[in-house]
């Protein structure tokens, strides 16, 4: 192994364990912040006004603000938070939406074929609804903007070149599930939905080389899973080999039906975005403008 190689190698290594460890540093001050704001004063959410300083500020960091400027050029490219033409913007938007909606079909079916425990949502029904909105907008957010940045831009962008893109999104949806089975459980159900969705945001970023509309996707279907999917898991039944029932078919037939959809807007997409993915290619075609 040549020197480069290694320093290659320890640089994607580093770059896994830091995006890692930062995702659960990150959702850890989170959940502190909220805990505290709920117990002392529910009515002002001051906890959301805090964390999203604290997201915008490690976000303008890794998008190569501030010291060190001797970094900054590097962080700004492995961050590949670069915005779209409208046309492939609309594709990927459109491609993940249609996405959630299989997904969510998915885990209800997910949910109803193995016996496992309701999804431990916190009891916001004694505060106030303003609360309850921004704190589930906030908890989107920040798992949608973390992730993305960390592990769809900072580290499949620098495995992409080296193994392609298909590796890089495996490699990255392995190196993200220990996450997942500390906060979600592992059992072959949960495994199957986070495989399929780590998937279809992993090729989003590498269709596009970008992270944004991963953020927008990945947020949204958060915030939709919060209210409208994981709340209903509390009372849906187990179904037998003989006993399902007709929302059980019609959820199996949203699977199917928005997935096919879905990878023919990906299909799309990928048409859209060919020249992105040009090795090589002109700088007017990466454009890396940062959200301000």
């Amino acid at each position: 192994m040549t020197p480069s190689h290694t320093h290659r190698v320890l640089r994607t290594v580093g770059t896994g364990a830091l995006a890692f460890a930062l995702t659960a540093l990150v959702g850890g001050i989170w959940t502190g912040l909220l805990a505290v704001n709920l117990a002392a004063s529910p009515a002002i959410p001051w906890a959301v006004v805090v964390m999203g300083a604290l997201l915008w500020a490690l976000w303008r960091y890794l998008g190569g603000a501030w010291a060190p400027r001797s970094t900054s050029a590097v962080r700004r490219r492995s961050l590949r938070a670069r915005s779209l033409p409208p046309q492939a913007l609309a594709w990927a938007l459109t491609a993940g939406l249609l996405s959630i909606v299989a997904l969510a079909g998915l885990w209800i079916v997910l949910y109803q074929i193995a016996r496992l425990p309701a999804r431990a949502l916190p009891d916001y029904s004694s505060y106030p609804l303003v609360t309850i909105a921004l704190v589930l907008v906030m908890a989107s957010l920040v798992n949608g903007v973390v992730e993305e940045a960390l592990f769809r831009g900072y580290f499949q962008g620098i495995l992409e070149p080296q193994v392609g893109g298909g590796v890089a999104i495996l490699i990255t949806l392995l190196v993200m599930a220990p996450e997942h089975a500390l906060t979600q459980g592992f059992v072959w159900p949960t495994a199957i939905f986070y495989l399929a969705v780590d998937s279809m945001l992993g090729v989003t970023a590498y269709l596009t080389q970008s992270v944004l509309p991963g953020i927008v996707i990945h947020s949204v279907g958060l915030l939709i899973f919060f209210t409208l999917v994981w709340p209903g898991d509390m009372i849906r039944q187990v179904v037998g080999h003989f006993d399902a029932t007709l929302w059980f078919w019609l959820h199996a037939a949203q699977v199917v039906v928005f997935a096919a959809l879905a990878i023919l807007a990906f299909i799309r997409l990928a048409r859209e975005t060919k020249a992105l993915r040009m090795v090589g290619a002109p700088a007017n075609q990466l454009p890396n403008r940062l959200l301000t």
